[in-house]
């Protein structure tokens, strides 16, 4: 009963609305020579629908906190709740897509990739899971490709198949990590404004890691900056939205951003309104 109450007490603690809790959170892991702190007493919530970006250089240890929301490491302290549940593992409500092109298996085709998690975790049948999957590669707009296997497409047209199969899952969030940093300028911006489309369709949640003060104004509703060596809260921004259009407004976001990320202070938890 007392366990009950306190798993009560503590859900009810995150604001409205939230989906995901991010608790004074610290993260470490083991190299051949030494134990290096990502992260220490990091603390975030995410609502849903939210274009959440985390924010820094590197070694701020921000692609470690993805990794940690994901359920693939655990933190040294500190708790991580999706929809009210602690992550004890990775789960089909958190679905990863990566900077490397490499994730698809080249054996499949593009439709064959976005169906494939559908199938393993057996939470479709082939029928169900094709409608799906054809579903979510008109949205990337990979139709023309969907027999195609991976050596015979571009690297932005590798990120569409990696995230039509995130979304196809439908999961409670979608963490990206840097998706888009190995493409060329013009592909990398052309991937922002077809992820900014699609959200505007199905309006998912997604957490976003960026080195990119401009990619992180583009991209974000919100953005949590993140100092370096090991990764603390410096300050959150919000309401970005507007700055997109307008370049006189954006130029001005991204100097306060930018003096904001290289002040010597550490500014937790300090709101700025974009």
């Amino acid at each position: 009963m007392v366990a009950e109450l306190n798993k009560i007490a503590n859900e009810a603690s995150a604001p409205a609305g939230t989906l995901v809790d991010v608790d004074s959170v610290t993260l470490q892991y083991k190299t051949s020579s030494l134990l290096v702190t990502a992260t220490e007493s990091v603390s975030f919530s995410v609502e849903q629908s939210d274009r959440f970006v985390l924010l820094g250089p590197s070694g701020c240890g921000k692609s470690t906190l993805l990794k940690a929301i994901g359920g693939y490491m655990k933190p040294t302290s500190g708790s991580i709740r999706v929809a009210g549940r602690p992550v004890v593992r990775p789960g089909a409500d958190r679905m990863m897509v990566f900077q490397e092109f490499d994730q698809l298996p080249p054996w499949k085709t593009v439709l064959e990739n976005v169906m494939f998690p559908l199938l393993a975790t057996g939470r479709m049948r082939r029928r169900e899971a094709e409608e799906r999957a054809r579903h979510y590669i008109d949205k990337v707009k990979l139709t023309r490709a969907i027999d195609s296997y991976p050596h015979t497409l571009s690297g932005g047209m590798k990120q569409r198949v990696a995230i039509a199969r995130g979304m196809a899952m439908q999961p409670d969030v979608l963490l990206m990590d840097e998706p888009f940093a190995a493409l060329d300028a013009l592909t990398r911006r052309q991937m922002q404004d077809e992820l900014l489309q699609l959200w505007d369709e199905t309006r998912f949640t997604v957490i976003f890691v960026t080195h990119s003060i401009a990619e992180a104004i583009k991209i974000s509703n919100r953005i949590l900056l993140l100092s370096p060596h090991p990764g603390r809260v410096k300050a959150e921004v919000r309401n970005v939205d507007a700055a997109k259009s307008d370049t006189t407004e954006a130029a001005a976001l991204e100097k306060r951003i930018h003096d904001l990320l290289f002040s010597e202070a550490v500014e937790e938890h300090s709101h700025v309104q974009g």
